[in-house]
């Protein structure tokens, strides 16, 4: 399975042990940045990781940055994309199971390392149940359509 994953300064440490987690599972994963605690902007990241995720070049991406609000906000805005801010575990199989999220965002100032650990195997291992929630889904992308000029 392809991961995207990316971050802002605030969550680059965080970011750095999902990665280390990842491929010591064998996922492959590409980083998208940023690689430095300077001071950068979290919809660079988002945009990057969202980019990927709906050119299918990547199955699902994980998004970090201090809180997981504004990169995930970000994110959002990429048509096609369902990023889902969790911080803890029943969110993010729920979120996978109903919503068909294709972007977990974790926030690095509010959900440790183990948990987030935890909170990124739930996530990968859940599996959409489709029939009612895809037309929940469809719901969301006919919004999606009817905004984009």
């Amino acid at each position: 399975m392809k991961i995207a994953i990316g971050s802002d300064h605030g969550g680059v440490d965080l970011k750095e042990e999902i990665i280390n987690f990842l491929k010591s599972e064998n996922y492959d994963v590409k980083d998208f940045g940023t690689n430095s605690k300077a001071s950068c902007d979290y919809p660079d990241y988002a945009l990057k990781v969202a980019e990927a995720i709906v050119a299918k070049e990547f199955e699902f991406g994980i998004l970090v940055c201090g809180t997981g609000i504004g990169i995930s906000i970000a994110a959002n805005k990429v048509p096609g994309i369902r990023a889902a801010l969790c911080s803890d575990t029943f969110s993010a199989h729920a979120t996978r199971e109903h919503n068909n999220a294709n972007i977990l965002a974790l926030g690095a100032r509010s959900v440790g390392p183990g948990l987030a650990l935890d909170i990124v195997k739930t996530f990968l291992n859940a599996k959409f149940e489709g029939d009612r929630h895809q037309a929940r889904i469809d719901k969301i992308t006919a919004i999606e359509k009817k905004y984009i000029k």
